[in-house]
């Protein structure tokens, strides 16, 4: 992912680390010479997983402001496999979207059906009357990076459910 980004000039904001899958897309962005930026709250770097040989590191006070400077300084959004923090995340912007505060693509990467139990629980919510099914809209999903960035790429507010315009 990181080699894609750098490829198509395309900045990555992440929450930099230095472990785990987004450390290592940091560092293949790296070298190859994209551009990559941290955002990091302050307790975390003194735990020492912060990422400093990024292009730019960012300090925050809390996961709250943390969030808010990634969206703040992002496009679009790409979520790929992880844990809480990366669900955390994904629905954060995805309820954003949802009461129109922005009209920004919200990608999910689908590897290795990762997240088919996520997809299918939103279909879940539908069936239950808990999510309008236009919402499902909001949300862009593919296993094959350069489709979904493609899909990405198109996107546009317009796509968003219809009470949002």
């Amino acid at each position: 992912m990181g080699l894609f980004f750098a490829k198509k000039n395309i900045d990555i904001i992440f929450g930099g680390g230095k472990v785990g899958l987004m450390g290592a897309m940091a560092d293949a962005a790296l070298e190859a010479e994209g551009r990559v930026i941290g955002v990091i709250p302050e307790f975390l770097k003194t735990k020492e997983v912060a990422h400093f040989d990024v292009s730019e590191l960012i300090g925050t006070n809390n996961m709250h402001e943390r969030k808010q400077i990634m969206y703040d300084l992002s496009d679009a959004f790409l979520i790929m496999p992880g844990g809480f923090g990366t669900l955390d995340e994904f629905f954060e912007i995805t309820t954003w979207a949802q009461l129109g505060q922005h009209g920004k693509p919200i990608g999910i990467l689908n590897i290795n059906q990762y997240f088919n139990p996520l997809l299918d629980m939103i279909g879940n919510m539908v069936s239950f009357g808990f999510l309008k099914t236009e919402n499902t809209s909001l949300i862009i999903a593919d296993s094959n990076i350069n489709d979904l960035f493609s899909r990405m790429k198109g996107y546009q507010a317009t796509d968003a459910p219809k009470w949002l315009k």
